[in-house]
């Protein structure tokens, strides 16, 4: 069953091989992940890995057109995140609201 994430040590959307990444994560953010991967099992049979749930979320950073330029602090960035994703859900309710 395909979930369209990156599979051994490959990345679904290029040919080019997987780059292996160490991150620091405290507890809290650690259970999150593996909460979220036991949820899919659960609900759908299929285990999303860290490393897949990892990957996901550096592929909706991309799609949102993020940046590094002018972060100075993680919580700056953090917050560059959620204001980029309140934008793009407000910009998706007005297509909802005008296509109806």
């Amino acid at each position: 069953m395909d979930i369209g994430m990156p599979t051994d040590r490959h990345n679904s959307s290029a040919s080019s091989h997987a780059h292996r990444v160490i991150a620091s994560l405290n507890r809290e953010q650690v259970d999150y992940l593996d909460k979220i991967g036991k949820d899919a099992q659960f609900s759908s049979g299929i285990k999303l890995s860290r490393t897949h749930i990892l990957a996901a979320m550096v592929n909706v950073l991309r799609r949102l057109n993020l940046t590094g330029e002018g972060v100075m602090t993680a919580d700056q960035f953090e917050q560059r995140i959620m204001d980029a994703m309140l934008h793009q859900l407000r910009g998706q309710k007005r297509h909802d609201t005008s296509t109806s």
